[in-house]
């Protein structure tokens, strides 16, 4: 890997890293509807004046009905789950359980459509994975909040989901010009909903800082250079900040928002990851060419 891929990579595994410690700050003081609309409406402010000055975004029009599907798998949904589930369970803990979206992706793409069926490895990945799971879930976590944990159910499915959605019915289309019109839309279904339920007063300073933070820096300039990692490394290398995200997610937890980290939490991401690896590990194709994976283009 070059020094500049070295970079970019570093960069966006600390970039998608920090959501989840700035959602929990946030949603202090706004509702997750009210986030999710701010969020959206200044990235989407950002960057489409991007996608529209290299004339991605008709194009991307013309696509519109897998597009809103794509929107609100992957922004509208997930985004406002999780936003909601940070007001009942720590960042930390979130971000761990958002490790599972490679397991619910493999399960997906290897059991549906003609993708190649679940094999022994992959199976094997499925329940270490899950084991995983229910360790940080089960072991030293006690209190959590069950209605916090379904939500995060939704989140991962809808991450998992959304990718798949854009490489079957929209990836022939500009990867910019896809996010930033999808993150518009939303903004726009929000917006009458996110209305009744602004803040009586002016929010602290944190919240406005951490509002700007996932708009500015973990969405937009994220996307800019989650696409530029992929140009330089190639997709599939590029998904390893899937393993690698919950992880900083954990310890910004720990270290600024002074949460716990339990044994638990600790084993179960290990097992999470590993996992993950064997679940979405393609076996050799015999007499025919391999077939190239999408990276996926999961926002926490």
């Amino acid at each position: 890997m070059t020094r500049r891929g070295l970079v970019l990579f570093a960069s966006m595994c600390l970039i998608w890293g920090i959501p989840y410690l700035l959602i929990r700050v946030a949603v202090r003081e706004l509702s997750p509807a009210t986030l999710v609309l701010a969020r959206t409406s200044i990235a989407a402010l950002l960057l489409l004046p991007i996608a529209a000055a290299r004339g991605e975004v008709r194009p991307v029009l013309r696509r519109w009905p897998p597009l809103l599907v794509f929107a609100a798998i992957e922004v509208a949904i997930p985004w406002l789950f999780l936003s909601s589930a940070e007001t009942r369970l720590s960042s930390s803990l979130t971000g761990l359980l958002i490790a599972a979206v490679p397991l619910v992706g493999a399960i997906v793409t290897r059991t549906t459509g003609d993708r190649e069926r679940l094999g022994a490895s992959s199976t094997l990945g499925l329940l270490v994975g899950l084991a995983g799971v229910a360790a940080i879930v089960g072991l030293d976590v006690g209190g959590a909040s069950v209605t916090g944990l379904l939500e995060i159910g939704v989140v991962v499915v809808g991450y998992a989901v959304g990718p798949i959605v854009l490489a079957r019915y929209l990836a022939d289309l500009p990867a910019l010009g896809v996010i930033a019109t999808s993150l518009a839309l939303t903004a726009i279904v929000y917006a009458p909903i996110a209305a009744f339920q602004l803040p009586a007063n002016v929010p602290a300073a944190e919240v406005v800082g951490s509002v700007l933070g996932l708009a500015a820096i973990c969405t937009a300039l994220a996307f800019v250079v989650f696409f530029a990692l992929i140009a330089e490394i190639g997709p599939v290398r590029a998904t390893v900040i899937t393993y690698v995200n919950p992880a900083v997610a954990a310890v910004l937890g720990v270290a600024v928002l002074d949460e716990s980290f339990t044994l638990g939490m600790g084993v179960g991401f290990v097992l999470v990851l590993v996992g993950s690896l064997l679940a979405t590990r393609r076996a050799r194709p015999a007499a025919r060419a391999p077939e190239v994976r999408p990276a996926p283009v999961t926002s926490p």
